[in-house]
């Protein structure tokens, strides 16, 4: 006959349980306080940007400072307490748009594609761990394939380039993806590049 059971290993008291439904509601007001705060600043870097674009026009092209001028700007030391944005964007505004080439064409679409992965804090390194980050990728790159496919027959020198592009486990049909494999993008030009190589390596060796 099996002996009646005990009471529990660690119970819970009225006063632990008291101090846990505490500890959840400030665990509850410190997140919504957080995530107000995201909204607040979030808005301010936004309109900070988008005014940023608006007097595009008025900064120099290139960047007007030497090499080593940040280290002149900037304490030696880390900060003991971290700053408010109003005074990141009160000093160093200026230093921004002189210290940066602006050339370039305000990104709207890349930049709220930033702003999507970065808020949902995307880890694409693997399908597991983001599942649609990783086939969208692959899906966006078959399109592009299928592009260069198109191009390729009054281009020659792109049908010639693209030449190790079946060496890809993954490749039918020129450059589409075959099954659950495919293309990815690279971190880097150097990661790009070393594909290339030992794609290259295995298709002739």
């Amino acid at each position: 006959m099996l002996p009646a059971p005990g009471p529990p290993r660690h119970p819970w008291t009225t006063e632990q349980s008291t101090v846990h439904r505490i500890a959840s509601v400030n665990l509850q007001r410190s997140t919504v306080y957080v995530v107000d705060r995201l909204r607040e600043y979030a808005h301010k870097m936004v309109d900070f940007i988008a005014d940023y674009y608006k007097m595009i026009e008025s900064f120099p092209v290139l960047s007007q400072v030497e090499p080593g001028y940040l280290k002149e700007l900037l304490p030696d030391l880390a900060p003991s307490k971290p700053e408010n944005l109003e005074d990141v964007f009160d000093g160093e505004t200026t230093s921004l748009y002189t210290s940066k080439d602006n050339a370039r064409h305000h990104p709207s679409a890349g930049f709220l594609g930033e702003m999507l992965s970065a808020g949902f804090n995307i880890v694409g390194f693997s399908w597991i761990a983001s599942p649609a980050a990783t086939e969208l990728e692959m899906i966006v790159l078959d399109w592009f394939a299928k592009c260069l496919s198109c191009l390729s027959s009054s281009f020659q020198q792109i049908r010639i380039a693209m030449l190790l592009m079946p060496a890809f486990a993954g490749f039918r049909n020129g450059f589409v993806t075959l099954g659950s494999s495919g293309r990815v993008i690279q971190g880097t030009a150097s990661e790009a590049v070393l594909v290339v190589l030992l794609a290259a390596r295995d298709k002739f060796y």
